[in-house]
């Protein structure tokens, strides 16, 4: 942490307006709402509010910049790379500005924000740069005197909705292989946290990405979101967020024009947790696993099942590490964790704590708020947590830790699958045998084998179930935004 390069506590705002054809604008509207630092709960500013208006004219815009003939469609898929790779560097050189407005805005720990959001972006727009010209169709010998290939050609317009929990690198998962395909895109940041998004625009220019392949719009998902999942002349649409708001994001899209969706949604993940474990190792990395970012991962560890035998010991060390966790101001490279996102976010985990504590799970520590200036809440631990609990079938995106005992390898995985989720899962196991049976037995996207939340660019990341479908990331992430055309082409039989 040491070779941070020191947070700047008050980043400028430097674009709060909606980002257009290369060029900022005011909302048709002329409306704003206003972002708000989650530590202190008091407004950083005003940001131009989009609607149905705003997402038209971006809209208009990337399919201009769509047609054939347009610099964007005549761009050399290697120069669609060096344009990416151009944005990283551009991101990197503002590494440091970006992960102060990411704390500002999000209230993450500076530290997070600096080594995972940032970092990570930067590492998934160079990975998606290196795909840019080295994905392609093939020649398939058919029956006939027939010359048959495939081409991969990009979508077209791409609409695309990001989370507030992590606002940088979910924009990167979702621009970089949209932008290496060649697809053109408007994307709606999340109302609460635009403001990286919107600095990350105007670095897109910078790079020098032609007028109308990058819109951003920010705004709110009924008005704004609706309007661009239910638009006519998108032609696919990703979505980040809860299931809920997923399942009408697929209902619009059915009803407007069909167009292609990918869902990257809700989880309570299993991490099942072996006697023959290394318990110290466990009982860390299953902290991080469920604390990490205040809670608010769609596949933190949630649902933590702990083989009997261990479960006593398991529990006592959770409690104690727990109990240390640094909770505080974001800006302070000690802080481990800050608050959560907004009011409405704390009054929802706050009420779920209260549900577990109805329904008789034992409350081993935390569980009120913290002070009365911002939003921050003590990270929570319940044991004797039962499968049935309102605590272990919701997601409840927050820092509470579940801690569920079980006797049966067999038993825990049919427990562990007895979920409408199906995102992430975790086994901690000295037992190679037993890794490879549980990795292999739970329904989910990804499975981590003796640690947890281990992200990189060429790994494929999305659910099974309500958690979604299509994958981000890696070589399967591409395949969300090429169309598939075959060319069947008749040989003559023989030379005229």
């Amino acid at each position: 942490m040491s070779t941070l390069p020191a947070p700047d506590r008050q980043p400028e705002v430097r674009y709060n307006k909606i980002f257009i054809n290369n060029e900022w604008v005011d909302s048709v509207s002329g409306k704003t709402f206003e972002t708000i630092n989650p530590a202190t709960g008091e407004v950083i500013c005003e940001v131009a509010e989009g609607d149905k208006a705003d997402i038209d004219k971006a809209v208009a815009a990337a399919k201009e910049a769509f047609k054939l003939g347009s610099p964007w469609r005549r761009m050399d898929a290697a120069e669609r790379g060096n344009l990416l790779n151009k944005l990283a560097d551009l991101i990197e050189r503002d590494q440091q500005y970006l992960a102060s407005l990411e704390t500002l805005d999000n209230g993450k720990p500076y530290t997070a924000s600096f080594q995972a959001d940032v970092d990570l972006s930067i590492k998934s727009y160079r990975y998606n740069a290196g795909w840019a010209n080295k994905n392609h169709g093939k020649v398939i010998p058919i029956s006939g005197d027939y010359f048959c290939y495939t081409r991969h050609e990009p979508v077209g317009v791409c609409g695309q909705i990001i989370p507030w929990n992590f606002p940088l690198l979910m924009q990167a998962w979702k621009l970089g292989p949209a932008l290496a395909m060649g697809n053109v895109i408007v994307m709606k940041p999340a109302e609460q946290t635009p403001l990286t998004a919107l600095h990350v625009a105007e670095l897109t220019k910078e790079a020098g990405f032609p007028d109308g392949v990058i819109n951003m719009v920010s705004g709110f998902g009924p008005t704004a979101g609706a309007a661009l999942t239910v638009h006519p002349d998108v032609d696919k649409v990703a979505f980040t967020g809860s299931t809920e708001v997923g399942q009408l994001v697929a209902q619009d899209a059915a009803k407007s024009n069909l167009k292609r969706v990918t869902l990257e949604l809700g989880g309570k993940s299993p991490n099942i947790i072996l006697a023959d474990c290394d318990i110290e190792h466990a009982v860390e990395t299953s902290h991080m696993g469920l604390f990490f970012n205040m809670g608010q991962c769609c596949c933190a560890g949630s649902r933590t099942f702990v083989e009997d035998s261990i479960y006593d010991q398991f529990v006592e060390a959770s409690v104690k590490r727990a109990k240390q966790r640094v909770v505080g101001d974001p800006f302070d490279l000690a802080s481990e964790s800050g608050p959560q996102i907004d009011k409405e976010q704390l009054d929802k985990i706050i009420s779920l704590i209260q549900s577990g504590q109805r329904e008789g799970a034992k409350l081993c520590t935390g569980g009120s708020q913290i002070g009365d200036k911002g939003f921050f809440l003590e990270p929570t631990v319940f044991s004797e947590v039962q499968d049935n609990m309102q605590i272990a079938t919701e997601e409840i995106f927050g820092p509470v830790q579940q801690l569920i005992r079980f006797k049966k390898a067999d038993e825990v995985i049919e427990r562990a699958n007895n979920s409408m989720y199906g995102l992430a899962a975790a086994v901690f196991t000295q037992n190679i045998d037993k890794a490879v049976y549980f990795s292999n037995s739970l329904r989910a996207g990804t499975v981590w084998v003796n640690c947890y939340n281990v992200f990189d660019a060429a790994s494929p990341f999305g659910g099974y179930k309500m958690s979604g479908h299509g994958r981000e990331n890696g070589e399967y992430g591409l395949q969300n935004y090429y169309e598939v055309k075959s060319v069947i082409t008749k040989i003559p039989q023989k030379n005229s």
